[in-house]
């Protein structure tokens, strides 16, 4: 495969799966199929370290493309400071390091939520937004993203925001929607009040809406009466993929 600076290989580790994929950084897509396998059963780090490096391996790129790398966990100077549906083995982790030496090369290495939202403001719901964009994934638990002006502000952990005396994606997020049977209408309730706390707080020019729920988002944005625009993303399931890459790239 032809040599390229706007290439970049995205690789998206989550508690169920690991992915991954070449992208073109400047037009936001994949140029390779996704390639893809179970995250390995317990999440231990060696076992997903093998994982990526398998991955890479399969899509055949020439030894100084870029790395992106994305992880469910904060990620502070490399490291990982906590653990989402993998090992407790990741906590405290240098993580970064475990990868680069595994794949020979310097990676970035960064949140799995704030490779996707910095993918959704360059490339896809919020790419001609300007101002304070906040990206929330509605899933097991709340991802977010905070991007100013094409800038990443990592590490946002907007769904354990105490609201009501509770942990925000406890009551919000779709495990909860789903574990309780709640109407889209019940639901909407709890995300108007977790929109309207973000808001409050933040004073955002733009929420983007993200996880795979996003795809009934006809069903429940409507239902929120909010002062800033809300819009569900666009890229899906390769929001981490192309997001990583990006930031690899330094896009």
């Amino acid at each position: 495969m032809s040599k390229s600076k706007n290439q970049a290989v995205g690789v998206d580790i989550g508690g169920t799966g690991v992915k991954a994929a070449l992208v073109d950084v400047k037009r936001g897509e994949l140029l390779s199929d996704r390639v893809k396998v179970p995250t390995p059963e317990g999440g231990e780090p060696d076992a997903i370290r093998d994982a990526v490096v398998a991955l890479v391996d399969r899509l055949g790129v020439a030894d100084d493309t870029p790395i992106g790398v994305t992880f469910p966990a904060i990620v502070h100077h490399g490291r990982t400071m906590s653990a989402a549906n993998v090992s407790k083995a990741w906590i405290g982790l240098e993580a970064e390091h475990l990868f680069e030496q595994a794949l020979g090369r310097d990676i970035h290495f960064a949140n799995d939520a704030d490779a996707a939202g910095f993918a959704e403001d360059h490339y896809g719901a919020a790419k001609d937004a300007s101002g304070l964009v906040i990206m929330t994934t509605l899933g097991t638990g709340i991802g977010g993203a905070l991007i100013y002006n094409g800038v990443l502000i990592p590490n946002a952990e907007l769904g354990h925001l105490e609201i009501d005396g509770h942990n925000a994606e406890s009551q919000a997020a779709n495990s909860a929607r789903e574990r309780e049977s709640l109407s889209w209408e019940a639901w909407a309730a709890r995300l108007q009040r977790y929109y309207s706390h973000l808001e409050f707080i933040f004073s955002p020019d733009l929420f983007v809406v993200g996880g795979g729920v996003s795809k009934s988002s006809e069903l429940f944005l409507p239902l929120l009466d909010l002062k800033t625009p809300i819009v569900p993303a666009m890229l899906r399931n390769n929001a981490g993929i192309i997001g990583a890459a990006a930031l690899a790239r330094g896009v």
